[in-house]
């Protein structure tokens, strides 16, 4: 163990990242549950990291506006073609969503084979460079963080239906795959909001938010000390708080007709003044 390599100069950035992307993927984790629809986060990030790939390929700039527009564009369109398929086969949604999580990962295989770096581009992808993000970076996530939070409080998604639930998702999951790669972004969204299901609103909200704060730190810090690969590391203590917390609060289930164990908040929830009856969005 080499207790010298916890450097916050290395460290600190990296942990802001990871409370940024908690900043949108603890409310859309709920919605994620709520709607049954738990690997839409898989194949959106997905979507973004084949734009990514082909922005690669198409020879532009790492890292620059050119791949940022090529991910977005990937993954407002997987955004769009859920909204399609939700109003045109809703009872196969969750079914479509894996089609095209796997034809997305396929598709990033194709495209990086004749790329000598292509291993190492889809490591990246899975489980992110979050060690390495830098100031702009940071800029650029908190500031669409603090638009998609804003968005989300005052119910501008909910107004605007299924796709106003997708395009956030889309827009939340392309500014933090390439930070913390698609592992990462599944965990951020499912585990925390499925360790606090039995809470509701606010203080639910609040509970998730401490949750993974907790297991980012601490992930953080054991995968510097051991010298394991971070991203992987933040998900396996993510996963042991939320055990520990859901052992400690006795909710591993809820009770036998408790209601709130499945009623899980709604965008619209994130504003105080919203009644208690919340109704599913973008119906």
């Amino acid at each position: 163990m080499n207790w010298g390599a916890l450097d916050w100069g290395i460290l600190g950035p990296a942990l802001i990242a990871g409370l940024l992307v908690l900043a949108t993927h603890v409310p859309l984790g709920a919605q994620v549950l709520d709607r049954g629809i738990v690997f839409i986060d898989l194949a959106i990030a997905q979507i973004a990291g084949l734009g990514v790939i082909a922005a690669d390929a198409l020879g532009l700039p790492q890292g620059g506006i050119a791949v940022q527009a090529a991910a977005l564009c990937a993954a407002l369109l997987g955004a769009w073609l859920l909204t399609w398929t939700e109003r045109k086969a809703p009872q196969q949604q969750e079914a479509l969503i894996g089609v095209m999580f796997i034809l997305a990962a396929c598709g990033g295989i194709l495209l990086l084979a004749g790329n000598p770096h292509g291993g190492e581009h889809l490591r990246d992808l899975l489980v992110g460079q979050i060690l390495w993000v830098g100031t702009t970076q940071l800029l650029w996530l908190a500031g669409l963080s603090a638009l998609l939070v804003a968005a989300l409080a005052l119910g501008w998604v909910e107004r605007l239906g299924r796709f106003g639930f997708y395009g956030a998702f889309a827009l939340a999951v392309t500014a933090s795959v390439q930070l913390v790669g698609v592992y990462l972004v599944f965990s951020s969204l499912i585990i925390p909001a499925l360790a606090t299901r039995g809470r509701r609103g606010w203080r639910r909200y609040r509970l998730a938010y401490a949750l993974g704060a907790v297991g980012y730190a601490l992930g953080l810090a054991l995968s510097a000390v051991v010298d394991l690969p971070s991203g992987a590391v933040i998900v396996w203590a993510l996963a042991l708080c939320a055990i520990g917390f859901a052992a400690a609060s006795g909710r591993l289930a809820p009770p036998p007709g408790d209601a709130s164990g499945d009623a899980l908040t709604a965008p619209s929830d994130l504003r105080p003044s919203t009644a208690s009856g919340s109704r599913r969005p973008g119906g």
